[in-house]
């Protein structure tokens, strides 16, 4: 059995971050989104991996290599434009041949894998087995529809009235069947080779579609909210380990990740929280939730719920949450100015004046 990894959109909803690198290599909990994804294929004992790469090629392939890191042999295969998932498949023919694979997309999480997920594939061998979640509002979402066995009789994108609140999860897994499907389909609205019309596919023309429900954590990676959400996630399982310097000015709170080379001075720091090699944090207080890269520096500042990208400053910064910062980024104080107010007041008035 193989894998297809997808990863050649252009994450437009995570601009500006994505303007100088891919959404998949975006670091959570400091390791990238693809890494997950990659530790997910390993663990459920697929080794042959195919990376369906666009304009961001060169960017993961220098961040995954000949995939040995990660325990797997790594194929790349170019597709010249994002023209729909079942697309991918079409320009993967080669690599793929007539084997079973598990095709995942790059921006998507699942907690605990996919291990249970090929397994009901390799013992009910449909033609397609997909992973579903129930959500709250399908519109957003490819949703299925299943008979009273768990068949997927029907799948629509982004339905309006929705039928059913089977939201498909970006993890497929396929037979060598899904080729003729991919063939006999056509583009859609949107100009892009749609995989729900490749499964819708199938099914009319009677092949079995399988589902496995999943009640678990997912996320699709696609918005900075997106983004920390699962780092808030992650970090919820980080245990303490303590490689770099702390010193005694210094107080750590709950679960903290001190890497080698990181100096920590005169700063409290409340876990869940990790800090990357190589990194100073001087005088500040790092709330829950906070991911710091490498090379970063952080002085006089308070930082929580935020992800801190390699090689960034954020010096005599009062407050900053919620927020992504990107690599090489410096962040500091705007300097004081003298503050005028200019009043023309009616009679009778009350007004309070801050600052």
């Amino acid at each position: 059995m193989k894998a297809l990894i997808l990863v050649g959109g252009v994450g437009s909803r995570l601009r500006p971050i994505t303007h100088t690198q891919a959404k998949q290599l975006v670091p959570v909990a400091n390791r990238t989104v693809l890494s997950y994804v990659l530790d997910s294929i390993k663990e459920a004992g697929i080794s042959e991996v195919g990376i369906v790469v666009g304009a961001t090629a060169a960017e993961i392939q220098a961040s995954v290599g000949d995939g040995a890191e990660f325990g797997l042999d790594v194929t790349y295969i170019q597709q010249d434009a994002p023209r729909g998932l079942a697309d991918a498949v079409l320009v993967s023919r080669d690599f793929l041949g007539d084997d079973d694979f598990v095709m995942y997309l790059g921006d998507n999480y699942v907690v605990d894998g996919i291990v249970d997920f090929v397994a009901d594939f390799r013992r009910d061998k449909p033609a397609a087995q997909v992973m579903l979640a129930r959500v709250a509002d399908p519109r957003r979402f490819g949703v299925a529809e299943l008979d009273e066995n768990g068949r997927v009789t029907a799948v629509v994108e982004k339905p309006q009235d929705p039928r059913s609140d089977l939201a498909i999860v970006g993890v497929y897994a396929f037979s060598s069947a899904v080729h003729e499907a991919v063939a006999g389909i056509r583009p859609s609205w949107r100009n892009e080779l749609e995989i729900t019309d490749a499964l819708q596919w199938l099914a009319d023309h009677g092949h079995e579609v399988g589902s496995t429900v999943i009640d678990r954590y997912w996320k699709d990676v696609a918005s900075v909210t997106d983004v920390l959400e699962m780092n808030r996630h992650l970090l919820e399982s980080l245990e303490t380990r303590i490689d770099g310097e702390v010193d005694e000015a210094s107080e750590l709170v709950g679960r903290v990740v001190v890497e080698a080379g990181a100096k920590i001075s005169g700063s409290r720091i409340v876990g869940p929280a990790v800090i990357g090699p190589d990194t100073v944090v001087q005088d500040s207080y790092l709330g829950p939730f906070t991911s710091i890269e490498g090379n970063c520096r952080v002085a006089h500042s308070e930082i929580q719920y935020s992800i801190v990208l390699r090689g960034a400053s954020i010096e005599g910064v009062a407050r900053v949450e919620d927020s992504v910062i990107g690599r090489e980024t410096e962040v500091n104080a705007a300097p004081r100015t003298s503050t005028a107010h200019r009043l023309v007041l009616g009679d009778h008035s009350r007004v309070q004046v801050g600052g």
